[in-house]
């Protein structure tokens, strides 16, 4: 399905959106909810992002995508199938966190070191209604972090525990890799 570029939009820092608990989604087959995942994996593919949640592209609903594939934005990125997660929840984590550097299509041209646990057991539901739990590791576990913030009203910056760990894209990609 085509989308014009208008309807990609994607919600910047300081949009209501960002700083909300998204919905619980109820009607997985709605065709609003249907409409929503297929607006995000076309937003996520343009955005060369690796992952994307509906608040993002201005829609509160618990749902996001995982989109791992090695890009300009993220060129070590491990490449993996899209997975659409709806009304995730983290039911277990490692104690091991480790920080890492994140960018965010939603706040562009900065980046910084976040802590994340380095595993994480995820239970969601699937697209076809069905309930799955599934263990994410090292980056994807960052990446579904990331979105899940999103979710629940919390911006990757909320989480950076020194203010000179944050940097523009334009020093991190001349220094970081």
């Amino acid at each position: 399905m085509f989308f014009k570029q208008k309807e990609c939009e994607i919600a910047k820092l300081g949009e209501k959106v960002l700083r909300e608990k998204a919905k619980e989604v109820e009607n997985i087959n709605s065709k609003e909810i249907l409409t929503v995942i297929k607006k995000m994996l076309d937003c996520v593919k343009r955005s060369r992002g690796v992952g994307l949640a509906a608040p993002q592209i201005f829609e509160s609903y618990q749902i996001l995508i995982i989109s791992s594939h090695p890009n300009d934005r993220y060129p070590n990125a491990p490449l993996m199938e899209d997975e659409i997660l709806i009304n995730p929840k983290i039911i277990n984590k490692s104690e091991i966190i480790e920080k890492d550097w994140e960018g965010c299509l939603s706040i562009p041209g900065i980046r910084a070191l976040v802590p994340r646990h380095k595993t994480i057991e995820v239970e969601y539901t699937k697209l076809d209604g069905t309930k799955a739990k599934v263990v994410f590791e090292d980056f994807v576990a960052r990446i579904f972090q990331h979105e899940y913030d999103h979710l629940i009203g919390k911006v990757y910056l909320d989480r950076v525990e020194d203010s000179k760990e944050i940097v523009s894209e334009e020093v991190y990609f001349k220094t970081i890799k």
